[in-house]
């Protein structure tokens, strides 16, 4: 059976050769009549486009990475899993594919990792202090977007896309304070992420606004890889609350962190939310199912933060220009049933 050749679909279709390539490559628009007629003729032929023979003539893959801190076999979250639901669309709207490149932070020389990668633009997630994921792309002339906060020395470099995790961290604490609580246990990202630096100092910011001397020992950071959420949670709470009964409050960085903290709880003898209240920065969650009383959380809007990456890296590709654009995306509390005034 004979291959069927750009040349045969665009005689077919009655249109140009470069007509039939821009409606695959989508460099630049046709018309919507056109690119039907074109795709109807492609199918009927059997025709596809030769990629990488594409890639070699126009200098690009149509290829954009999404790079994450995290173990070889970790599973991807409800947070991870959102904010890829904000890129695919606008990636595959736009004609790209979408590569999932997970580094592991135990991975000393992980830019050689990344430096093989065939993309033509890249959104760095889990941003750390010093970043080396962003030196490297910059350096190689890669354009990238950040979710997260990049380091200050990066911001006027790169562009990014951020929730106000200070503000919100804030009003998180600030919200379990109203009702009551002043001992209360933040389980944070791991400490080299911008995430816990920035959320850090907005439940520290409650405290001081509160004309209270911020509780610094009450922040235990989760160690960057081995120990999972869950785990860390189960342990950490375990552990502090068995040498400090006057914690009433809990702040967890996930919703599994916060499922270790009910599972502690639970072997304590504490009822949620009577003797614990706790709070994720989480809302949205498979494992809603699993919490009860229902979780109070942060809703995050990571689908919105990936939307937001990808138009924004869209944007630098198009242009081709380095750009340094900040977006903020806003992040609420939904309160439900794991908080309440503490006893006694």
């Amino acid at each position: 059976m004979n291959v069927a050749t750009i040349d045969d679909v665009a005689k077919a279709a009655g249109v140009s050769k470069s007509t039939v390539s821009s409606v695959f490559s989508k460099k630049r628009p046709i018309s919507k009549e056109v690119t039907e007629q074109v795709l109807r003729v492609a199918r009927e032929l059997n025709y596809r486009p030769n990629y990488w023979a594409r890639s070699l003539v126009s200098k690009t893959t149509r290829i954009i990475g999404l790079n994450m801190q995290g173990e070889q076999k970790a599973k991807m979250n409800q947070f991870q899993y959102s904010l890829l639901n904000g890129v695919l669309p606008v990636c595959y709207e736009q004609g790209y594919r979408l590569l999932i490149n997970t580094v592991s932070s135990t991975y000393k020389n992980q830019v050689e990792h990344i430096a093989s990668d065939p993309v033509d633009g890249e959104i760095i997630l889990d941003a750390v202090v010093g970043d080396s994921r962003i030196d490297d792309c910059l350096q190689r002339g890669i354009p990238i977007v950040v979710i997260g906060r990049p380091s200050e020395e990066d911001q006027s470099r790169v562009s990014y896309v951020d929730n106000d995790n200070v503000g919100i961290a804030t009003q998180a604490t600030q919200y379990l304070m109203s009702l009551g609580h002043r001992r209360i246990l933040f389980l944070n990202a791991p400490a080299n992420r911008t995430v816990a630096v920035d959320r850090g100092q907005g439940y520290l910011n409650a405290f001081e606004q509160a004309g209270l001397t911020p509780p610094k020992d009450m922040i235990v950071h989760k160690p960057d890889g081995g120990t999972s959420s869950l785990t860390f949670g189960y342990n950490t709470v375990l552990a502090q609350l068995r040498a400090d009964p006057s914690i009433t409050a809990v702040i967890a960085d996930t919703d599994s962190m916060a499922l270790g903290v009910y599972q502690a709880a639970e072997q304590l003898g504490l009822c949620i939310p009577e003797q614990l209240s706790v709070l994720s920065f989480a809302y949205d969650s498979p494992l809603a199912q699993e919490f009860s009383p229902p979780l109070t959380g942060v809703r995050l809007h990571a689908d919105q933060l990936g939307q937001e990456s990808m138009l924004l890296l869209l944007e630098q590709l198009e242009s081709g220009k380095r750009l340094a654009k900040r977006t903020l995306i806003p992040a609420e509390i939904v309160v439900r049933g794991s908080c309440a005034p503490p006893q006694g």
